[in-house]
């Protein structure tokens, strides 16, 4: 073997070596962090980016349930972050924004039958109101059932950081008032419509008296990061190779979440043949 190939071999197992102790860095260095899943859509008809199937949800929940995952709340997460509080082994939140009448038809007896816990962040003013979001007696039963918990996801969905600061202040306040009023119970959390958000949104939903927000950025929540800006792990946005992309996606967030960034980065820039190159499921 000639003297460069054996050079060209060394180079790339120092390479290998070094990503492998960055890969095992990352996910050490993730040990207190909370993959927080973000759903939208459950059901057998649409075919979107948003919508997870049926069979598919139940496969995925049957994963968590067999596996030692252990569901909990935003406000159990916080109340660990904050005061100590112990979490269970393998904690995990599960999230489904805006109040779809799937959660309730398809969603919630699947968490049911596993016994799982869930986060609807509701559009407050379209509950009862249309007929592919839930009615309020939908969400009184599962509130009922101490499975699920709600919070706010706005009065009607704008993307915050691009409409004016009093109406941003409406969504904020009114969308909690409003769900406080119906559900009897304080909400101390809000999902950002789209993920959008600045430094100004943030500053008015601490201001609103929320205890946190989340984004719909690839990550885990982390108590070291801003608690107005925490990430999840969304489960949409493929409708191929969903559990194994699911499995990825929960398991190696720490890998695969910068990567990801990485991809989004190039494609905003143009460079959308390179992100074809970067390997995030």
């Amino acid at each position: 073997m000639t003297t460069w190939i054996k050079r060209i071999l060394l180079f790339l197992l120092i390479i290998f070596l070094a990503v492998l102790g960055l890969c095992a860095y990352r996910m050490h260095s993730a040990t207190r962090a909370v993959p927080v899943l973000n759903y939208h859509q459950i059901n057998d008809r649409d075919e979107n980016s948003l919508t997870v199937h049926s069979d598919e949800f139940d496969e995925q929940m049957k994963y968590l349930s067999d596996n030692g995952y252990h569901t909990i709340t935003p406000e159990e997460m916080m109340d660990a972050w904050e005061n100590g509080t112990p979490l269970p082994e393998k904690p995990v939140i599960l999230t489904f924004d805006d109040g779809y009448v799937d959660n309730y038809k398809n969603a919630y007896p699947i968490l049911e039958k596993y016994n799982l816990k869930g986060t609807i962040f509701l559009i407050s003013d379209f509950i009862g109101t249309y007929p592919n979001y839930m009615t309020w007696a939908q969400v009184d039963e599962m509130q009922q059932s101490g499975l699920i918990d709600f919070e706010s996801h706005t009065l009607s969905h704008p993307e915050l950081d691009k409409i004016p600061a009093d109406q941003v202040w409406h969504q904020l306040d009114s969308s909690k008032k409003a769900l406080e009023w119906r559900l009897g119970k304080p909400i101390n959390f809000i999902a950002y419509p789209c993920g959008s958000y600045d430094e100004e949104l943030e500053r008015m939903t601490k201001e609103a008296g929320y205890r946190a927000a989340f984004t719909v950025h690839y990550g885990l929540a982390n108590p070291d990061e801003n608690p107005y800006i925490l990430d999840r792990v969304p489960i949409f946005g493929c409708n191929s190779h969903q559990f194994l992309r699911f499995r990825l996606r929960l398991e190696y967030a720490p890998i695969f979440a910068p990567l990801d960034a990485l991809s989004r980065s190039l494609v905003k820039n143009g460079h959308t043949i390179l992100a074809k190159f970067v390997p995030a499921p």
